[in-house]
């Protein structure tokens, strides 16, 4: 009987889980499911440039898997359940809608990678799921796209949020627009976080574009044409893009998977649940320390390497071969600053930003290259050794170590 592996979600992480395993298992012995309610791959770190008017190529996952052996399920999941090993799923048309008279089916698993990822977060803002936009997803990028073309000269674009989407997002409306007004409003100091040359290229980019930074700032109120401040100040907006982080699916948390306060599914370093060995959890959905035991944050920087990590403990313990024993660990964090300028900050192990910081169009050059070579990467997922595909010796999960 053939080893059952179902792989939930098709952003960057399910995508080279799913590829990973079928380049390293021979097909006879497993089958890979990978479900997903998108017949296409969204490329989530470029929404801020569809939200502008950018057209990204169009990338399906029929032609991705195509000769793969991985099985592609147009579906959106509805439930898990990790006790009967069962996913439950409504299947979907290619545009998303539910066929008519489609109900709900099961699949069995014998080992499953959560890879459901995370959506916006509004925080519980008044105000801010009725009239504040986002891009953590494509519906919200073309959404942002569509209101953004409509805006006359002089309107106001706040952003809400100081990290990396917001100031991805932020950087490229202006440069898409410079006919209207840019904001960003950050809880902290603009690229606090960043070392001292990297906060001073933000500042001069910022400068460069004429965005104003609210900085130190918290927004407690989002309206139809305006934000409000905890200082009680109203900053015009005539579009709110909120990007004050991302929250994760609520299928794990509706299981009895154990789980952070957050809804973060707990895994070891092999991303390995530590309630449900059958259970593996791969990018935002898991909760994996890093350098310094700290938790890894959510990003593709994190993702891809997490992905390869839980796909291969997969086939070791499945072909009865070494865990592998890679630390994950950050190098540098990518920021592009409109399609011009960027700033790359190198970082240690553990997410600190160090002194060297490269800038300016260099810096532009290298974050397109990594996203064209995670893009790529997503597009062959056959690519690359090791190229051997090994044999299943235990067909169980319930019987591996």
């Amino acid at each position: 009987m053939q080893h059952r592996i179902i792989v939930l979600g098709a952003g960057y992480t399910g995508v080279f889980a799913a590829g990973r395993l079928a380049r390293r298992l021979r097909r006879e012995d497993v089958t890979i499911t990978l479900v997903n309610a998108a017949p296409d791959f969204v490329e989530r770190v470029r929404n801020h440039q569809l939200a502008t008017g950018q057209n990204l190529k169009r990338r399906p996952f029929s032609e991705i898997f195509a000769g793969t052996g991985v099985e592609l399920r147009l579906a959106k999941v509805t439930g898990v359940d990790v006790d009967r090993k069962t996913v439950t799923v409504v299947d979907v048309n290619g545009d998303g809608s539910i066929p008519p008279g489609s109900g709900p089916a099961e699949l069995a698993y014998d080992t499953l990678v959560y890879a459901l990822g995370s959506v916006w977060n509004a925080q519980g803002v008044p105000g801010t799921t009725e009239h504040a936009y986002e891009i953590a997803g494509r519906t919200g990028a073309l959404r942002l796209r569509k209101r953004l073309a409509s805006l006359e000269a002089g309107q106001r674009v706040v952003v809400v949020g100081g990290g990396l989407t917001g100031l991805e997002a932020a950087t490229e409306i202006a440069e898409a627009r410079p006919d209207l007004g840019v904001a960003l409003v950050a809880r902290g100091g603009l690229g606090d976080w960043l070392s001292p040359k990297g906060r001073a290229h933000l500042r001069k980019v910022f400068a460069r574009l004429g965005i104003t930074a609210h900085e130190h700032t918290v927004v407690t109120e989002v309206a139809a044409d305006h934000v409000t401040t905890a200082g009680g100040t109203d900053i015009p907006a005539a579009v709110t893009l909120w990007t004050t982080g991302f929250a994760v699916h609520r299928i794990a948390g509706a299981t009895t998977l154990e789980i952070t306060g957050s809804g973060q599914i707990v895994v070891d370093r092999t991303m390995r649940s530590v309630s449900h060995p059958d259970v593996y959890a791969v990018g935002d959905a898991a909760m994996a320390m890093g350098p310094g035991n700290k938790p890894l944050r959510m990003s593709c920087a994190t993702g891809i390497p997490v992905a390869w990590q839980a796909a291969d403990s997969i086939v070791a313990r499945l072909t009865g071969g070494k865990l592998p024993n890679a630390p994950i660990r950050y190098v540098n964090q990518c920021i592009s600053l409109g399609r011009t300028e960027g700033l790359i900050q190198v970082v240690t192990a553990d997410d600190r930003a160090m002194r060297p910081a490269l800038t300016g169009r260099p810096a532009a050059l290298y974050k397109e290259l990594v996203c064209k070579g995670a893009a790529w990467g997503v597009a062959n997922p056959m690519f690359g050794l090791p190229a051997r595909r090994r044999r299943v010796v235990r067909r169980r999960a319930g019987a591996l170590v």
